[in-house]
């Protein structure tokens, strides 16, 4: 059992926090116990999330999207209190971290993806000023489009929305996990063969066909599957936590 307290500020200083302006508050956003000794962690704080959560008695919740997002009704109604009723009942703390989750180099969306699908991380790019969260690397395998868009399809289970690319084989790529798309042709400048992200715009296909990229949108959940999972893992080895990752399937 460790202080509710110990963790947050732990994971305060690991995920270096304090770098990022987020779209949403990082660390505690519903307070529960005040220590704990059973840890779920998942994508998003869903209310099918929070009741597979109750039946394992947790203590806390850590997830990628939590609540709180900017320019969302900032009343506790509807949907967000039931959600919020359900960890409040259960004495149940919500931890959430979206843009430090994604950045970290080894337990993040973005280099838990690279280990996913075999990419070498050479490095990162901003996709705005002070925003990092862009990585480059290379397939530890080349591929054609089609055969990647296959691999991407086998490792996350979930079959991708390729647009085609000039380059007959894959080698180096980028990527950003999760709403991504409108920086493809940030990733393109980087001299790649290949972007990976989450989701698509209408305007994407455009930008990757016209500049000769492949593109490949391989669902918003199914590339963030694996960040939480990994920072529970390093948590529960950590503070000899009992962990539980629970996947609440999207197809988004």
């Amino acid at each position: 059992m460790v202080k509710t307290s110990e963790l947050i500020a732990y994971v305060q200083t690991f995920l270096n926090v304090d770098q990022f302006a987020d779209y949403c508050p990082n660390g505690l956003q519903v307070a529960g116990a005040d220590e704990l000794s059973v840890l779920v962690s998942g994508v998003t704080a869903s209310q099918a999330f929070l009741d597979a959560a109750v039946s394992k008695k947790a203590d806390a919740v850590l997830v990628h999207h939590g609540y709180f997002w900017k320019n969302e009704p900032i009343t506790i109604t509807g949907m967000k209190r039931r959600r919020i009723a359900t960890l409040i009942q259960h004495n149940m703390n919500l931890l959430a971290y979206h843009l430090p989750l994604d950045a970290h180099p080894d337990v993040g969306n973005n280099a838990q993806l690279a280990h996913q699908l075999g990419i070498t991380i050479e490095g990162t790019f901003e996709l705005e000023p002070k925003l990092p969260l862009g990585f480059v690397g290379e397939l530890t395998q080349t591929m054609s489009g089609a055969e990647f868009a296959a691999h991407i399809a086998t490792q996350l289970q979930r079959t991708p929305l390729h647009v085609p690319g000039r380059a007959e084989t894959i080698k180096r790529v980028a990527w950003c996990t999760g709403a991504a798309q409108n920086y493809v042709l940030a990733a393109w400048q980087q001299n790649v063969d290949a972007y990976i992200t989450g989701e698509v715009s209408e305007s994407t296909a455009h930008v990757a066909r016209e500049n000769g990229i492949h593109f490949y949108a391989a669902g918003h959940h199914a590339t963030e599957r694996y960040g939480a999972k990994a920072l529970g893992e390093h948590l529960a080895q950590r503070f000899s936590l009992e962990h539980h990752f629970i996947d609440i399937d999207n197809p988004a």
